[in-house]
């Protein structure tokens, strides 16, 4: 079978693997000229492998670096990406999946971009060159696929309780309160927070904020009222929506769509809507 078409561009070549990804990862694959995005946090770990000749110019709360490719975590920061010339696969990886695949915990990753070589050494060379020389879609997905599946360490997982609270917060699209979510789980609330925050990479709290944060910014990025998302993703009021907007975007939500959502991010953005699902 071929490849997902996932491109209204021609500017740009969108696809999607034909075939359903491992649980708890997603990929898609895009090819293009200039790229320059802005991105902001999702509960999701990002994996970006550049298979070209042209290196991704990284702007990250840690400053400015040239990557071939690179993972970031939950606790992402506003961050920039730009390249004269992109050729890569982008995988996002739910949390409870990214510590058995990465080889680290998640509160490792810190804040900003980690460089493939950092956590893969000289495996995230030879991936990239075999990216570079596969020919279609169809194998570039099926490389990938095979590398993280050499990557898996199953026996890397988090607690039940742990998955259990993650799946409460994302049921609820973060609108629950985390005492809630330690009580379901028969875990006091400071045991909750510190193991989620040891195997997920946040706490729960904030984890809640980036998966409202979220469904809100589908919202927003569709053109409806700030005041309406904010009602209906459960803000007290359109300032509260604000102040977690400007915390993972810099931006108000007015500027929102104006930067977050030239061609290449409409079209990634779509993709990632056909493709992504947060649960392991």
């Amino acid at each position: 079978m071929g490849p997902v078409d996932v491109s209204g561009d021609t500017a740009w070549d969108f696809a999607g693997p034909a075939d359903a990804a491992p649980p708890g990862t997603a990929m898609i694959g895009y090819r293009g000229g200039g790229l320059d995005l802005r991105v902001a946090g999702a509960p999701a770990v990002t994996v970006l492998i550049g298979f070209g000749d042209r290196e991704l110019i990284i702007d990250d709360a840690t400053g400015r670096r040239a990557l071939g490719g690179f993972v970031v975590g939950l606790p992402l920061e506003a961050m920039r990406i730009r390249s004269e010339r992109t050729e890569c696969i982008e995988v996002r990886l739910s949390p409870l999946r990214a510590y058995s695949l990465l080889g680290v915990p998640p509160t490792d990753l810190g804040r900003g971009a980690v460089a493939l070589e950092d956590l893969w050494g000289s495996r995230a060379r030879r991936l990239r060159e075999r990216l570079a020389a596969a020919g279609t879609w169809d194998e570039r997905f099926a490389v990938t696929t095979s590398f993280l599946a050499q990557c898996d360490r199953v026996m890397r997982s988090p607690d039940p309780e742990v998955l259990a609270g993650w799946d409460r917060i994302l049921g609820s699209r973060g609108r629950v309160r985390i005492g809630e979510v330690a009580e379901s789980v028969g875990w006091s609330r400071k045991r909750l927070g510190a193991r989620f925050e040891s195997q997920i990479g946040l706490t729960p709290k904030r984890t809640a904020m980036l998966v409202r944060f979220r469904h809100a910014v589908d919202g927003l990025l569709a053109g409806r009222p700030a005041a309406d998302v904010a009602a209906d993703c459960g803000y007290a009021d359109q300032a509260h929506l604000c102040r977690d907007v400007s915390i993972f975007t810099d931006h108000t939500p007015g500027a929102l769509a104006g930067h977050y959502r030239p061609a290449i991010a409409r079209q990634r953005y779509g993709a990632w809507g056909k493709f992504f699902q947060y649960r392991a």
